[in-house]
């Protein structure tokens, strides 16, 4: 017989649906809120509320906004000619962090898996490539999908379609990291480290 109650029980196992929370960080967290934390549980929960009733994807880009479009869409500022591809809005975020990238984005929201009957139209690849295809301003589609073999699937795929658009299509380099060390790293890394390789000269 448990000795929790069975609302407490419940939000336990709702926290579980987080990526990384096992069922003590689950325990923790659920007993914090309710002990010492009420006013922020209420306010998470307000939150949470609204975010999942009034986030979707931005209509140009599929990137999370409330609006139709994005603020990153209606940023003038950005660099029209270029436009990256990701799987993700983490993939975004973490660009958009990282300070060097300008230009514009493409969400696909997954990757290619046949096997889970996730497919090109599932990713909206239809409507990328009708976006390249009427906007001559972009001159190069960087395609940053993560170097796994669905990632690298989708990445061939992309390749394929565009090639009879008169556009450069670039992949992001994948390879030892910096303050890396070659004997720690592992084979295929140091295979997309060399296939990747350019001049220094």
């Amino acid at each position: 017989m448990s000795l929790l109650s069975p609302l407490v029980a419940e939000l336990m196992e709702s926290l579980r649906m987080l990526p990384g929370v096992g069922p003590k960080s689950a325990q923790r967290m659920a007993l914090q809120l309710i002990e010492r934390q009420r006013a922020g549980g209420l306010r998470l929960a307000r939150a949470l509320e609204q975010a999942l009733n009034q986030v979707d994807h931005c209509q140009q880009c599929r990137f999370l906004t409330e609006q139709p479009v994005c603020k990153l869409c209606l940023d003038p500022s950005r660099d029209d000619s270029l436009l990256c591809v990701v799987e993700s809005p983490m993939d975004v975020l973490a660009l958009e962090q990282s300070g060097s990238f300008k230009g514009r984005y493409f969400v696909l929201l997954g990757k290619l898996s046949p096997l889970d009957g996730i497919g090109p139209d599932e990713l909206g690849l239809p409507i990328l490539i009708n976006r390249l295809r009427q906007n001559p301003t972009i001159r190069e589609l960087i395609i940053a999908t993560n170097p796994t073999a669905e990632g690298e699937a989708t990445a061939h795929y992309l390749r394929e379609a565009t090639r009879d658009l008169p556009l450069s299509v670039t992949r992001i380099a994948h390879g030892v990291p910096i303050g890396g060390e070659l004997e720690y790293v592992d084979g295929n890394t140091l295979t997309h480290a060399l296939s990747g390789r350019r001049s220094i000269g």
